[in-house]
């Protein structure tokens, strides 16, 4: 590996999680001194091109979003296997004390500093754009700005339903469980399988959930652009679809000169 310098650390392997042989990993790394990041944003993260991949410099780099808490020790984060893929060709090979860089610099705008108000955070992912909304739920903060917190993952199958024992157990998180009253009943998690039998019983896709009303009927919460406040991350396609059926519900991108309602990360 280069060595560290002003821009970027190294930082070593602590553990490795499989979900999906092959598809679907997560692993745990040790946390740069001084490496600070608001729940939702992501760290570029840094790998030898040792397979001397074309187009590619002496070092690849891609954004991930961070799993873990901005409180957490260690950083973790979430990942798909591209087949060839330059960057996950070398991160799927990783061992747990094998090393990589991480950029000093946190980068993102998927915060819920991007509301101003509202009631309700709904939190759409597929894939692995559940990652930031991980982050988001192990932080306080968003507990205290929001009534309820709504997190909606949908995957393929449900062996695709990562990290799904954690979230179900949120309620008793050894922090949040102090920290945040009645969590249980403001937390709604809905896992969404298009392809198999879905746990919820929900199968379409996100947009077709939001337009028809199944999902508020689930959470048994009624949206409004008053109350309900909404980030989209997941693969372009769904991002795409979700905010253009949001925004035929009349909701609007949250901008810095403008409040709205709706919240998308872009990492290219």
């Amino acid at each position: 590996m280069p060595e560290a310098n002003h821009k970027y650390t190294l930082e070593t392997i602590t553990g490795i999680h499989t979900w999906v042989p092959g598809k679907l990993f997560s692993f745990t790394c040790t946390r740069p001194p001084g490496f600070r990041f608001a729940a939702g944003q992501f760290a570029r993260l840094g790998m030898e091109n040792t397979l001397q991949l074309q187009g590619e410099g002496p070092v690849i780099w891609r954004a991930y979003s961070m799993v873990s808490g901005p409180y957490d020790e260690q950083l973790e984060f979430f990942s798909i296997v591209v087949p060839n893929g330059a960057f996950t060709s070398h991160l799927s090979q990783l061992q747990v004390g094998g090393t990589l860089c991480i950029d000093k610099t946190s980068f993102g705008f998927l915060t819920t500093a991007r509301f101003e108000s509202g009631s309700q955070l709904w939190m759409l992912s597929s894939g692995t754009g559940l990652a930031p909304f991980l982050s988001i739920l192990n932080d306080p903060a968003p507990w205290q700005q929001f009534q309820h917190i709504v997190l909606v993952h949908s995957a393929r199958t449900t062996a695709e339903l990562a990290y799904e024992s954690v979230i179900q157990g949120l309620a008793q998180h050894p922090m949040l469980s102090e920290l945040v009253p009645n969590l249980g009943s403001r937390f709604h998690y809905v896992p969404v399988v298009t392809r198999e039998a879905s746990p919820s019983g929900l199968i379409q896709r996100i947009p077709e959930l939001l337009q028809s009303g199944a999902l508020q009927q689930y959470t048994g919460l009624h949206t409004s652009v008053q109350a309900s406040r909404f980030m989209i991350c997941g693969n372009p396609d769904m991002v795409k679809d979700v905010r253009t059926t949001l925004k035929s519900m009349g909701y609007t991108n949250a901008r810095q000169s403008a409040p709205g309602q709706i919240a998308v990360e872009n990492y290219w």
